[in-house]
């Protein structure tokens, strides 16, 4: 089928082209979105009419996303799920959940804008691009985490924390908050009578 774009589709064209696309694109998206018009005589000589009027909206709202997109970009936002010992997630994050992250953060924004090709399957973080206009997007840090406290540890290391990581560093916490419990003192004083009574154990095997 062949339209008229009324706005820059990205891999497609810009506003006033006019491209050939597959029949359900067009109706089930582009024509219901009113970012085309079907490419009919009437409707070519209306794009012209009314050309000016639709470029001069189009730059209105490019400059509004503009103002966004700067306060946007760099955002980082965590999401939290489970996950097995590989990494590997019990189910997916997908453009719905980042959207309503980054609407948690402050953005109202809608799970089509957000730029994802495949849903996340892992942990880690991913860099996406959150897209505001046609012609203007963010892009956004998602920290995919089974805590937030894993959440501050991965952004630390820049990189997932697999289980066998995670499990060393909740040891050593609880090691931390065990050792936290007693004076230094009182520390001290026990590991030298451990000390000494490791090395009369081992005088006395020695006889």
């Amino acid at each position: 089928m062949e339209i008229i774009l009324l706005e820059r589709i990205e891999n497609l064209g810009l506003m006033g082209d006019v491209v050939k696309v597959k029949a359900g694109f067009a109706r089930n998206y582009l024509l219901p979105q009113k970012k085309a018009l079907r490419a009919t005589k009437e409707n070519l000589t209306f794009f012209e009419t009314q050309r000016q009027h639709l470029e001069a909206e189009n730059l209105k709202h490019r400059d509004e996303a503009q103002q966004v997109a700067e306060k946007l970009n760099g955002l980082k936002v965590v999401v939290i799920r489970s996950a097995g010992e590989a990494g590997q997630l019990y189910g997916s994050v997908n453009a719905r959940d980042i959207a309503a992250a980054v609407t948690d953060a402050g953005f109202s924004i809608r799970r089509s804008q957000v730029v994802l090709e495949r849903p996340v399957k892992s942990l880690g973080l991913f860099d996406l691009r959150v897209r505001l206009h046609p012609e203007v997007a963010s892009v956004i840090t998602v920290n995919v985490a089974r805590s937030a406290d894993e959440a501050v540890e991965q952004e630390r290391l820049g990189r997932a924390i697999i289980a066998s990581e995670a499990e060393e560093r909740e040891e050593e916490a609880a090691r931390a908050e065990a050792e936290a419990m007693f004076e230094p003192e009182a520390v001290e004083a026990a590991t030298a009578e451990l000390t000494e009574a490791d090395e009369a154990e081992s005088e006395s095997e020695d006889k």
